[in-house]
């Protein structure tokens, strides 16, 4: 499996993604095919090399005879809707701009259909964000990670004035990812990066196990005191249990002592249907020992925010503790097998060396159970027997 890791030592932009993929092996000219695609005629690339601090490093510039960056959200979509990409990089191109659009919207109070995108309306951006796509398909990268994202202070110049830094959208996007503060006063993670690793990065952390084929630095635009590039390695990664996939996840968690047992069922299957990857309880005692519960979530980031207001609207607590956690997970399958009550879906996971562990799915087995009318157990007999039949790796 090819892998990219992200290494952002001076901040995340689009330029310096896209810099990093090309000083990796990307080919100018899928840059340029981007460009045709989105018939952006009055636009040109030019990509050059440059010293930041001793490191050489690509350096992307959008350059555009007479841009019109206050586009609407449906601006750009049309824009993408009517190119020439292919189906699926338009679908998640205008994925990553919906989610720019209703940061700016939520920020300035207005409809997603009113909000302007000022600055991240520009060619730049659609180059930058549908750029960044098409090159990880290119190059074959089917799994992104990043490290941590370094954010400075201080002010920067906006179609509103002065906005503080980070910027209001920059910190938006970045809900649910780690971050470190820098004592440099200038924007290091831009709304264009920040949306794109944000989407794009599977976990933040540390440098994952994998086979390093290739190097790339993007350059930013200003001289620092340390390199201002972005860093980024490629390599192929074997995911078998000795490898297993490391994620950064968000905890939700919260007590609750005066809520109707007979509600947890519902909220339980609420919190699942947004995307909660596990729900569980906990009996506690809490102040004035009265028993309690202890509920706990486990989600994506990109999920805590909804699984938050669900537990706000469902259950009676006043407030809801977020923390990152870190998840190591083997990988896993899921395999039909055939029994004499009908097909069961089982799911696989490799957790060694040629060694698996598996189990029956309940939903499938208890549906054979009441078909045929035989004990649950019969029919979870007849798939482990069948689950015998399958050979580790397979």
């Amino acid at each position: 499996m090819k892998v990219a890791y992200f290494d952002c030592l001076a901040g995340a932009s689009g330029d310096m993604i896209l810099g990093a993929l090309l000083d990796a092996g990307l080919a100018e000219q899928s840059l340029q095919d981007v460009l045709d695609a989105l018939h952006l005629s009055d636009a040109e690339l030019r990509c050059h090399r440059v010293l930041k601090n001793g490191f050489s490093a690509t350096k992307l510039d959008v350059v555009v005879a007479d841009d019109t960056p206050e586009r609407h959200l449906s601006d750009i979509e049309e824009i993408v809707r009517q190119s020439a990409l292919s189906p699926g990089l338009k679908d998640r191109s205008v994925a990553v701009f919906r989610r720019l659009g209703q940061v700016e919207a939520n920020i300035h109070g207005v409809s997603l259909d009113e909000v302007h995108l000022h600055e991240l309306g520009g060619v730049d951006t659609l180059v930058d964000v549908v750029g960044t796509l098409s090159g990880l398909e290119a190059l074959g990268i089917e799994r992104v990670y990043s490290s941590p994202l370094p954010l400075g202070r201080g002010f920067v110049q906006g179609a509103h004035g002065q906005i503080p830094l980070p910027a209001p959208a920059t910190v938006a996007l970045l809900k649910g990812v780690p971050m470190v503060g820098s004592d440099l006063d200038m924007e290091l993670v831009t709304p264009t990066g920040a949306v794109l690793l944000s989407s794009l990065a599977e976990s933040f952390g540390p440098i994952p196990a994998m086979t390093l084929t290739a190097v790339g630095y993007g350059a930013g635009c200003r001289d620092l005191p340390i390199p201002n590039v972005l860093r980024i390695l490629i390599g192929d990664r074997q995911m078998r249990s000795e490898h297993p996939v490391v994620e950064t996840l968000v905890k939700l968690e919260t007590n609750v002592d005066d809520l109707n047992p007979e509600i947890y069922d519902h909220v339980m299957a609420r919190l699942f249907k947004g995307g909660a990857l596990d729900v569980f309880m906990s009996p506690i005692q809490m102040k004035k020992n009265r028993p309690g519960t202890w509920l706990h979530v486990l989600c994506r980031p990109a999920d805590a925010d909804l699984l938050e207001e669900i537990l706000f609207a469902e259950t009676s607590t006043l407030g809801v503790r977020q923390q990152l956690v870190g998840r190591h997970a083997l990988t896993r399958a899921s395999k039909q097998v055939e029994t004499a009550y009908g097909p069961v879906q089982v799911k696989i996971a490799q957790w060694g060396p040629g060694q698996t562990k598996a189990a029956p799915e309940y939903e499938d087995c208890r549906r054979l159970a009441e078909l045929h009318d035989v004990p649950l157990r019969e029919v979870y007999r007849a798939a482990e027997a069948a689950l015998g039949q399958i050979t580790p790796g397979s």
